[in-house]
């Protein structure tokens, strides 16, 4: 199982926040990220992305179908999310768009097992394997790619 966490890209200050949209910059940052990862997903993915406008247009990028997931905005928790992608065991891989400062508690929990807070940038990705039933295990997750805009074009 595949579990991408993906963090919009750079948006427009302002409120309401829900709303804010990507700015050139992030238009840019999605664009890059996306070329590099569409080639390399084979076989069957779940695409799951919060409704703000931001991560909409991030995922806008993949040019693929998704699924807007009200408990993935930008006050989700980790375990939400995790419920969200039904990290472990659902045997499917999964693309989640959502925001910081989950993303990175969710890459810190896979990483340790523990809780921590890690910085996932604005328009990076943190690529996870995993096996099912092995959510804090090191030996059943495993980092295989953290790719953020500059390094993707």
């Amino acid at each position: 199982m595949e579990l991408v966490l993906w963090r919009h890209a750079d948006a427009e200050d302002g409120i309401p926040d829900m709303k804010r949209a990507l700015t050139d910059k992030g238009r840019k940052q999605a664009a890059r990220v996306a070329k590099w990862l569409r080639p390399r997903l084979e076989g069957q993915w779940e695409i799951l992305v919060s409704p703000a406008t931001r991560a909409r247009q991030t995922a806008d990028e993949l040019d693929l179908e998704y699924d807007v997931r009200i408990p993935l905005g930008p006050s989700a928790t980790q375990d939400a999310l995790l419920r969200e992608a039904r990290w472990p065991g659902n045997g499917k891989n999964v693309i989640i768009v959502g925001h910081q400062p989950t993303l990175g508690r969710v890459a810190a929990r896979l990483l340790t097992g523990q809780v921590g807070d890690l910085t996932v940038k604005k328009g990076a990705l943190w690529w996870f394997s995993g096996t099912p039933g092995h959510l804090a295990d090191l030996n059943g997750t495993q980092l295989r790619a953290v790719i953020g805009p500059d390094f993707a074009g």
